[in-house]
């Protein structure tokens, strides 16, 4: 089974704009068929954006979201990450943190800095958009 980490704006894209890209990983994460890795960073970042009033979410929504999103994804213990390139934007470090530290097999992120690190250096996980992610699930 493939164990992947979603960065934040993947996760809003499957959990709140079910954008077209997201509906094949949502459906595999739906049917068991991907693991989905988080950690306490990454769910305390979730957390705080959906209070973000860009996304006109009610207490309920918020609440329904994370409700959804945290019966489907396995929280792994915070712990030491192996040496890791840095990301230019530190907010998203935690996610290559969590894939190292987690062996995931694949980040999904639409953020360039993380797509950056594409093919640049070494990690023991790939990093994909979702369109790419959505392809491999379609094979």
């Amino acid at each position: 089974m493939l164990r992947i980490v979603l960065d934040t704006n993947v996760v809003l894209d499957l959990f709140h704009w079910a954008n077209v890209d997201a509906v094949p990983i949502m459906a595999a994460l739906e049917a068991g068929r991907i693991e989905c890795l988080a950690d306490q960073r990454t769910l305390d970042e979730l957390q705080r954006v959906l209070t973000y009033p860009q996304l006109k979410l009610t207490p309920e929504m918020i609440a329904e979201r994370w409700a959804r999103y945290t019966a489907l994804v396995k929280v792994v213990a915070d712990g030491e990450a192996p040496p890791l390139p840095r990301c230019k934007d530190r907010d998203d470090q935690k996610f290559l943190e969590l894939a190292a530290r987690a062996e995931a097999d694949i980040l999904v992120s639409k953020d360039k800095a993380l797509l950056k690190l594409r093919g640049r250096t070494k990690l023991a996980f790939l990093i994909v958009k979702p369109a790419a992610m959505a392809l491999r699930l379609a094979e």
